[in-house]
């Protein structure tokens, strides 16, 4: 989707035109009969709201949409601008328009609601139709090109660095809905070497044998049951001071989940495609710093495999030796995301030396059971790391909320015959898994985790996306990186 900024006056207005309102405020301008009839419709500027007319202009129809914003003075002000945005890209996408216009002349909007605006269309204009043979016409996008008028100066060059993170969100977006078929790991590793080249970002790759070297088994002991060969990609951007430690995001990227072994069900196992969220997350975010050229130090990694139950597959009570010398009795192999993490995470901090880990997977179904699909979970050693996240998550739309851990959930995944075991008890299973992970942080290092598991896909259209992956992660973790490194 095309999107600029234009002055008012040099602009040439598509026939379809959008005007975003507040509460009670209908422009005056606006012509009597499209202005009664909004009211006869009970449009009000309520967020959400959408009214349509027509109307003579220069000798010609147009399409006139207005769309609420809700009170201007309301706590999610940010939200509700782009809320608009998206609301009406919905509506039109389809429409048979090729070109709309957010006209804000005389609105009084800030820079920053322009680009809000400009946000939530690009994102929620996102569809992917590749496979799809046999669209009709009217259900094909015709959308093609959006343009905003009237934005206060500053509006464009601020628009440069917000779709960036457009980009990058969409790119996850890409890398989740790809059925498992098309993205595994190699071919992961292939997708974004092709996206991200000329960005500036370093990236490196490490096979199985290399990993094998590292001591990675218990990674590679997930691995084991496919043909596909895993790998750990390794994504570097230093845009902050020279020689200054990173931050490291670290993903978890099973490509397909059948379990392993421990086999799932037949009904729904079509969605494990997405249990690469936390990876696809991680390089949505890396692509956003780069195209943004953000002034710090980041280094994501993606740890790659996919899990499957061929004769060569792990069993149930096999023991791993983890990267960081530790063992782990696999007492489920579909707790395999935790076994990824964990070499990962170690490589992490022996190569990279970070100031902060923050590890995102969608690793449980049991978060699922306690958030819904509204909240990721976030776990932590560190109250300041934890208060960050939460605080940009609060800010970018990406919510978390925040579960203990601790010595009586420790317990629970001590093993009779290795240092641990993969699963603890039938209750805390998202406590338990966070209490695993913990194991692996090394010198005390600031460290999160993020099991977003309940919020990378959506059976239904939400604000800003449509039914299906959402790209949770990349705001957020851009968000983070904006207030801790770049304030």
């Amino acid at each position: 989707m095309k999107v600029q900024f234009l002055d008012a006056v040099s602009a040439s207005p598509s026939r379809l035109i959008v005007r975003p309102v507040n509460l009670d405020a209908v422009p005056a301008d606006l012509e009597p009969v499209l202005a009664q009839a909004a009211r006869i419709a009970r449009f009000t500027g309520k967020a959400g709201q959408i009214f349509e007319g027509f109307a003579e202009r220069s000798g010609d129809v147009a399409r006139i949409a207005l769309v609420g914003i809700g009170a201007a003075g309301g706590d999610d002000r940010a939200g509700a601008i782009e809320r608009a945005g998206a609301t009406a890209v919905a509506k039109y996408l389809t429409s048979g328009e090729t070109a709309l216009t957010f006209d804000l002349t005389g609105s009084g909007f800030s820079a920053a609601d322009a680009v809000g605006l400009a946000l939530g269309a690009q994102l929620r204009s996102w569809r992917h139709d590749r496979y799809r043979t046999k669209l009709s016409d009217d259900a094909r996008p015709s959308l093609a090109e959006i343009t905003v008028i009237g934005a206060p100066e500053g509006a464009a060059g601020l628009w440069e660095v917000e779709q960036a993170v457009g980009q990058g969100v969409m790119f996850t977006r890409e890398l989740v809905t790809e059925p498992a078929n098309v993205i595994y790991p190699e071919s992961f590793v292939e997708r974004c070497i092709a996206r991200m080249e000329g960005t500036g970002l370093k990236l490196r790759v490490l096979d199985d044998k290399e990993m094998a070297a590292l001591g990675m088994g218990a990674l590679l002991g997930v691995a084991q049951g496919s043909v596909r060969p895993a790998r750990l990609l390794v994504m570097e951007w230093n845009g902050g001071a020279e020689g200054e430690k990173p931050v490291a995001f670290v993903g978890k990227g099973v490509t397909f989940d059948t379990g392993g072994i421990s086999i799932k069900p037949a009904a729904g196992m079509e969605d494990m495609k997405w249990d690469m969220g936390g990876a696809g997350a991680v390089a949505g975010t890396m692509l956003a710093l780069a195209l943004r050229k953000a002034k710090a130090n980041v280094v994501g990694l993606c740890g790659l495999v996919e899990n499957m139950p061929d004769g060569n597959a792990q069993r149930p009570g096999d023991v791993v030796t983890s990267m960081s010398g530790q063992t782990i009795e696999v007492i489920n192999t579909d707790a395999e995301g935790r076994l990824v993490l964990c070499d990962v995470l170690t490589f992490a901090q022996r190569e990279f030396a970070p100031v902060r880990i923050v590890d995102l997977a969608t690793l449980t179904g049991a978060i699922i059971l306690s958030l819904a699909h509204e909240y990721a979970g976030l776990f932590s050693n560190d109250d300041a790391l934890a208060g960050a996240l939460t605080a940009a998550g609060d800010a970018s739309g990406d919510k978390l909320w925040r579960f203990p851990l601790g010595p009586s959930y420790d317990k629970m995944i001590d093993s009779p015959i290795a240092d641990m075991k993969n699963t603890g008890a039938r209750f805390g299973g998202s406590i338990t898994a966070a209490q695993f992970l913990k194991r692996f942080i090394e010198n005390d290092t600031p460290w999160a985790h993020l099991d977003i598991a309940g919020t990378v896909w959506a059976d239904k259209p939400g604000a800003t996306w449509e039914k299906g992956a959402t790209g949770y992660g990349v705001r957020l973790l851009d968000r983070f990186v904006r207030d801790t490194l770049e304030a």
